[in-house]
């Protein structure tokens, strides 16, 4: 991990008290990289936590709920006072709660949700935490998207959780193109359909595979590539 600033890297990890975002905190931390599980319910997150640490895993919980500015704002301030770096930027937490349902059915405010979590949310801690690695001129963004949040492959039905990650997608264009000339790099992925809570018991991708691209993206080396959209390490399509 020579590439680094400090010799411990520090990444946030957001909706990780299960799933993808837990599973990516675990791959994080037997980097060697200081990793801090962030989860809205914090109950669930200080679990999450203690069954990493029965594990000889060893890393940090802070509450965060990323719909809330405020939340984002403390941690921020508790990163910078106890770290005073970001170099490692996971945005995960995202919810689904419009699967199956018409565009033309879905509730505004079941729209007006998903896009304030998985998309806002995701911005709202680049805005954050990107002007942080601006003055250490080093980070490592991922953005959890989804094969759903491909215009080229996308259908109809589930519209609110399909245009929050379309969004997530062309911020992270707009971001990368924005951060050229830095050594920040911003990318996009989608993990497939991954057995969780979300993704349900007979999805074919264990927690480990689900991870593995963003374990890459966020530990590229300073010649790897930025603003793009990646599944299984290989592009993907828009």
């Amino acid at each position: 991990m020579s590439q680094y600033l400090h010799d411990k890297p520090l990444a946030v990890v957001t909706g990780a008290n299960r799933g993808i975002g837990f599973e990516t905190c675990r791959q994080l931390a037997k980097f060697g990289i200081q990793t801090i599980l962030t989860s809205r319910d914090e109950s669930k997150g200080r679990k999450a936590t203690e069954t990493l640490s029965r594990e000889g895993i060893e890393l940090t919980y802070h509450q965060l709920d990323v719909a809330d500015l405020g939340s984002i704002s403390i941690l921020k301030s508790y990163v910078m006072d106890r770290y005073q770096r970001c170099d490692i930027l996971v945005n995960n937490a995202g919810v689904f709660l419009d699967r199956g349902m018409s565009i033309l059915e879905v509730p505004l405010d079941t729209l007006k949700k998903t896009i304030e979590t998985n998309f806002l949310g995701a911005l709202n801690m680049c805005r954050a935490f990107i002007p942080i690695m601006r003055d250490q001129n080093y980070g490592r963004i991922v953005n959890v998207s989804s094969a759903m949040g491909s215009i080229t492959r996308m259908g109809g039905y589930s519209s609110a959780y399909k245009l929050s990650k379309l969004l997530m997608n062309g911020m992270t264009r707009i971001s990368a193109d924005e951060l050229r000339g830095t050594n920040i790099k911003i990318n996009t992925m989608a993990p497939g359909w991954v057995r969780s809570d979300m993704g349900g018991p007979s999805a074919p991708r264990s927690l480990s595979q689900g991870a593995d691209t963003i374990i890459w993206l966020a530990t590229l080396p300073d010649d790897g590539p930025t603003g793009g959209f990646f599944e299984n390490r290989n592009p993907t399509a828009w």
